[in-house]
């Protein structure tokens, strides 16, 4: 079959890697790509936000499936786009990605469905905030109700700090996005990250991972989109996955059906585990970036499949055949992310690095300019291995890291540092 993946981050590269492997894959086609996923696919010029040029490139070039993988075109309806012209695809609703694409929206549906998470208010009044922020003191969290690129979720530790981001946001720092906020309850615990499928009506499990947000070695400096991740995370035990699944997934999957908007496509919910008990932190209607790069290395080619009998409604026939080893990436990002950086800077080193089942280098922001390979983002590489043990994984991509010539890069030397000794 013809198959199209629409994006250009490690994400979309991972998930290209994995859907290539699998013999259904006849074509592959990405758009916009980098530098690395043209080395395995046809890139193409599309705006993937405009659903009826997706739509006629789809006719045009006899595509069969479509895998969507940011959330900014899913929030403006192209899998609804596709959907309507009969094209086969994977990704939910406009509706549906509310989930992701509205932390008011997630919050009713936690409190319809009973799913545990933070208390919270909501508020578009700057002064009605800053004296909810005074009144619950700190640490707090402050949230742009809407879609800010994983930039906005501030965790306040002192009210000073909290009242600040409340200014910013209702301020327009964040554009629509930040025209409503909501405020949580500041959860304890530890993180972590579960994917699920769901086809409207039956879910799957398909991985845990944790990922790292803060730029600097021991969870110090800025938040980041993500510096590094690991599959499985440990705190998801057999116990703690069944009560995510049963208290919190499941009654929002049903809910959502409930409403007139089923649910298809990968649910990513971020808990928050304390003493065994997770809560729901958010939701994304998106593989994570850097999960999504463990995930793909340890499920390889039946990512395709399963996400073929998630677009189908046939969830209830597919499983999951998980290899018992770990996965682990580590994000090279430009120096100053997640603040100011320079683009356009040379890599080199990527020709001698093994690629195959256990050792990949994702490509995020890059191109190629007069055959040399450039950064042309924050977040550029995803330098990720397998192992038979987490330290495994752990080893073979720090040395795959260090062959990696980029002087004007930087990597944490940490990841993984919650599971290992």
């Amino acid at each position: 079959m013809n198959i199209l993946i629409l994006g250009s981050g490690g994400r979309e590269h991972a998930l290209a890697w994995a859907v290539k492997q699998n013999p259904k894959c006849d074509r592959l086609v990405v758009a916009p790509g980098n530098a690395g996923m043209a080395e395995i696919a046809e890139c193409a010029s599309l705006d993937i936000m405009d659903g009826g040029a997706v739509c006629a490139f789809c006719e045009a070039q006899s595509i069969d499936f479509v895998i969507i993988g940011p959330e900014a075109p899913l929030a403006a309806g192209v899998a609804d786009r596709l959907r309507d012209a009969g094209i086969l695809c994977f990704g939910p609703s406009a509706a549906a990605a509310q989930l992701e694409a509205s932390k008011a929206f997630t919050k009713e549906i936690c409190d319809a469905s009973g799913a545990p998470t933070a208390a919270y208010a909501r508020f578009t009044n700057a002064a009605e905030a800053r004296a909810y922020v005074e009144a619950q003191g700190a640490p707090i969290v402050i949230k742009a109700d809407g879609l800010a690129a994983g930039k906005g979720v501030i965790v306040a530790m002192s009210v000073a700090e909290a009242t600040a981001a409340v200014d910013d946001m209702l301020g327009g720092a964040f554009g629509e996005a930040g025209a409503e906020v909501v405020i949580e309850e500041f959860m304890e615990g530890e993180e972590a990250s579960f994917f699920v499928l769901s086809d409207g009506k039956n879910v799957l499990p398909i991985g845990t991972a944790q990922d790292h947000k803060r730029a600097y070695d021991g969870d110090e400096g800025p938040n980041t989109g993500g510096m590094g991740a690991y599959s499985p995370a440990p705190v998801m035990t057999d116990a703690v996955t069944a009560r995510a699944l049963a208290e919190i997934v499941q009654p929002t999957v049903d809910e959502m059906a409930k409403r007139g908007m089923p649910y298809q496509g990968v649910l990513y919910a971020g808990f928050m585990i304390k003493d065994g008990a997770p809560r729901l932190v958010e939701y994304n209607v998106r593989f994570g970036d850097p999960e999504c790069q463990v995930l793909m290395m340890r499920l390889g080619a039946q990512a395709l499949d399963v996400m073929l009998a998630c677009a189908r409604g046939e969830l209830d026939r597919a499983q999951v055949n998980w290899a018992d080893d770990h996965a682990l990436t580590v994000v090279m990002a430009a120096k100053g992310y997640p603040g100011s950086y320079e683009k356009g800077t040379a890599i080199g080193g990527l020709e001698g690095l093994p690629e195959d089942s256990k050792n990949m280098v994702f490509h995020a922001g890059t191109a190629r300019k007069d055959g040399t390979l450039i950064a042309t983002g924050g977040r550029v590489l995803n330098v990720t291995a397998r192992g038979e043990t987490l330290a495994e994984a752990r080893d073979r991509a720090y040395a795959m890291v260090d062959q990696i010539d980029w002087p004007e890069g930087f990597v944490r030397r940490d990841i993984g540092w919650r599971a290992l000794p």
